[in-house]
């Protein structure tokens, strides 16, 4: 069960912003989206949640055009986060949380015991229980974003997709967010997240994809992606590799490096 893109270009105003992506996400993985700042990885983002449409190529949902999927149905197997998102209005954190039960229920319906057991899994899932009668307004931006993101699990959606999920959060959250979508992906839904942590990124991810210049440059295994030439000449830094305790292995950015070196298509040139 994948999400495909295929030969994808995004141009918006006159400017690309994507060039020829090709890839294919699977279910029950967790792949990270990474980069530098006007990279391309929000739009891309946008394109698998059907919110910018290709100006070439097409994406698919186990073969099927997203294109030709009505709305409701995309919304309920695709939920997604986006940085800004907010509500518009003071609800409180329970009443946000069950906006993400709105592509199961038909007009003018009720709240079933699946929608109630669906909105309780998400909140407890994100620690925000304790916040459900507060309003939006009262809200840390560590909180509003462990609330959006609650919204965004009560869909229970096949995939799920977040936009710098972690920004915002201290550092105790923010591991267990990732956490929490790795978790996600092992049970069997298919995870991407925007991410700018590549420490985080390595740890966590299943898979990660670089894009430079509008173009993915590198995708696969973390340590097979970020390599040393890449962060060097993608991020301009250079790394500190090792193993923790648990025998996991880590990347840790150290130092710039003085050598990034990109051709103005986005090409990654050899040091």
């Amino acid at each position: 069960m994948s999400l495909d893109l295929n030969d994808v270009r995004v141009t918006l105003d006159g400017r690309t912003i994507l060039t020829d992506i090709d890839l294919v996400l699977e279910r029950g993985r967790f792949a990270g989206l990474v980069g530098p700042n006007g990279a391309g990885k929000t739009t891309l983002l946008r394109v698998l949640a059907a919110l910018v449409a290709p100006t070439q190529g097409h994406v698919t949902l186990e073969g099927q055009a997203l294109s030709g999927m009505t709305r409701d149905a995309r919304a309920r197997r695709i939920a997604a986060l986006f940085q800004g998102g907010g509500v518009g209005w003071p609800m409180t954190v329970r009443e946000i949380v069950a906006l993400g039960r709105l592509p199961h229920r038909r007009a003018f319906a009720g709240f079933s015991e699946a929608d109630e057991a669906a909105v309780a899994r998400a909140m407890a899932r994100t620690d925000v229980g304790h916040l459900a009668g507060r309003t939006e307004p009262t809200l840390s931006s560590d909180e509003r974003m462990r609330a959006l993101l609650a919204r965004a699990l009560a869909v229970e959606a096949e995939w799920l997709l977040v936009d710098e999920p972690i920004t915002a959060l201290d550092p105790a959250h923010q591991l267990d967010v990732m956490a929490l979508l790795r978790a996600a992906s092992r049970d069997g839904t298919g995870v991407v997240a925007v991410l700018h942590d590549l420490a985080l990124a390595a740890r966590f991810c299943d898979r990660v994809g670089v894009l430079s210049g509008g173009r993915l440059v590198a995708d696969g295994r973390p340590e097979e992606a970020l390599t040393d030439a890449l962060l060097a000449q993608v991020f301009g830094v250079t790394a500190e590799r090792g193993e923790a305790a648990d025998g996991t292995r880590y990347i840790l950015p150290w130092a710039r490096s003085g050598s990034n070196e990109e051709t103005s298509d986005g090409a990654i040139t050899p040091s």
